[in-house]
């Protein structure tokens, strides 16, 4: 029996069900390759970003370390967005007029570095819920059709008054279809979201290590 034989002998509800898995595999390769873009221009312009704002403040040029950071060539430069926060209210707290000291500012610039350090972490690990949910119920799916294809084999034999191979063949091939496409589309998910949450693991560290160099570095300019 090939699949086209079998999927005309599948009930409706068994063919929804593998439109909902078809579905759900696609929103979970979808995700995965466009997190895979986004992680590796921030990798790639996280390497090129780095020096060059690291340069403009060992020479004390504050402006032009701004100005680099929000450069669209950065963009998607997770370190970028997390320097520019405590860069911007740095030079805000400079250029208020207001006189503090030198624990208050370092303060004040440490907190809009966490702030832009949560907005950053958030924006990385979009779509992780999707790869989270399919990887969790795309097995039970796949179960459900699996149930479904033992109930119309169990009709089969009701129909046919006979527990013969022929009457419950169509509803068992239902229901191992249905349990491998389940498992098909389950496993490359839980394989895509551990690979992108080690990643995301790795900015968050990525990201702290230059919140703390930056901190250091008002803390010995103030």
């Amino acid at each position: 029996m090939d699949f086209l034989e079998l999927w005309e002998q599948m009930g409706i509800s068994v063919k929804l069900l593998m439109g909902v898995l078809v579905v759900m595999s696609m929103a979970s390769v979808g995700v995965f390759f466009e997190r895979l873009f986004t992680f590796m221009q921030a990798t790639n312009q996280s390497k090129l970003f780095a020096p060059q704002v690291a340069k403009h403040l060992k020479d004390g040029k504050l402006k032009e370390a701004i100005s680099v950071s929000q450069s669209k060539d950065y963009r998607y430069s997770h370190l970028g967005k997390v320097v520019l926060a405590g860069l911007q209210e740095y030079q805000f707290q400079q250029d208020s007029g207001v006189a503090l000291n030198k624990d208050d500012v370092v303060d004040s610039v440490h907190r809009a570095i966490q702030r832009a350090a949560a907005l950053t972490s958030s924006d990385l690990k979009r779509g992780m819920g999707i790869l989270a949910t399919i990887g969790s119920t795309a097995v039970f799916v796949g179960l459900l059709a699996t149930t479904l294809g033992v109930i119309n084999a169990f009709q089969g034999i009701a129909a046919t008054g006979s527990g013969g191979l022929g009457a419950v063949s169509g509803g068992i091939s239902e229901a191992l279809v249905g349990t491998a496409i389940g498992l098909f589309v389950a496993i490359p998910a839980v394989w895509f979201f551990n690979y992108l949450t080690g990643r995301i693991e790795y900015f968050a560290v990525e990201m702290d290590n230059s919140s703390s160099e930056l901190v250091d570095y008002f803390i010995k300019k103030s």
